[in-house]
């Protein structure tokens, strides 16, 4: 009984151990997940400033720009799948993974190519031999992702549809509605569609001054060279929103799954006690036990 009961201690030891880890985890994950909901709002403003000039500029051109053109059907996809580098997240990237597996369902797998943002993810297209373009692990690491990371993603997918090699970009990422509910989507990135969805966090939705905007404006040198220089911005804005909006849903989901852990340890811990204070109690009547038998015996000789 001594044995059993040393073993049980070294077990709480080390559960109070691990508590002490998820706990520092959960702490960590929910620090970062405010500062990427942040990241979020405070792009809002200037997307919301960008589609507004580019409706009326698009209002005053002859034909659609080439990348508002809706593109033709049957044509190939290039998917940015944006996950996380690492585990630990509960079952964030699973969610992702099954959308963009119902992705290459509906599309043909002959017809989807696909771009990795995030290790997760470019794991996940290597084992089931999907077709790979390119894979970039370091995004969404540590805190947010400056925007400069995110251009080279943004021109490759601009290229790729501006010379015809794929008739659609969509991006495959989670979107952040609140703390404990994050939803896997599949949004189109280009031909560029205006999405209100995307990087509308509850509870933090206003309303746009930009949306009331009224007047006649003059642009230099025409409205076909601002939409030039403006549209490739939005696509940039709408992709770099969605990797804040997966990486705000990532430390969430790593937040509440490191949380139920902590709580698992701490009912695991009070178990053990119990099952501790029960073998030292058993442990204490037989002793007990013995020396009456002892006893007894001495007096009846």
């Amino acid at each position: 009984m001594a044995i059993n009961s040393k073993a049980i201690n070294r077990r709480i030891k080390s559960v109070v151990n691990t508590k002490k880890i998820t706990k520092a985890m959960e702490l960590v994950s929910a620090s970062k997940m405010r500062k990427a909901v942040q990241a979020v709002l405070a792009s809002r403003p200037y997307a919301k400033m960008a589609w507004s000039l580019a409706t009326r500029l698009e209002a005053k051109g002859e034909e659609a720009h080439p990348l508002m053109r809706e593109p033709e059907e049957g044509g190939r996809v290039l998917a940015v799948l944006v996950t996380s580098d690492r585990g630990l997240c509960g079952g964030f990237n699973a969610q992702v993974l099954k959308t963009a597996a119902e992705l290459v369902r509906s599309r043909g797998i002959e017809k989807v190519d696909f771009i990795a943002v995030g290790r997760r993810g470019e794991q996940w297209i290597r084992r089931r031999n999907l077709p790979l373009k390119a894979a970039f692990g370091d995004v969404v690491a540590g805190g947010a992702p400056a925007a400069a990371k995110i251009r080279p993603i943004a021109r490759m997918l601009r290229n790729g549809f501006t010379d015809g090699t794929y008739g659609e970009i969509v991006v495959v990422y989670t979107d952040f509605v609140s703390s404990i509910l994050q939803k896997p989507r599949v949004k189109t990135l280009l031909p560029l569609r205006k999405d209100s969805e995307l990087g509308e966090v509850r509870g933090h939705h206003e309303a746009g001054a930009n949306e009331k905007m009224t007047g006649e404006y003059l642009f230099e040198p025409n409205p076909r060279g601002v939409l030039d220089a403006l549209l490739p911005r939005i696509a940039e804005a709408q992709l770099y929103q969605a990797v804040l909006e997966s990486l705000a849903s990532e430390h969430s989901a790593r937040m509440l799954a490191m949380k139920n852990a902590t709580d698992a340890a701490s009912d695991m811990i009070d178990d053990l006690r119990l099952t501790f204070n029960q073998a030292r109690q058993a442990g204490i009547t037989q002793e007990i036990a013995e020396i009456s038998a002892g006893r007894a015996a001495l007096a009846n000789a």
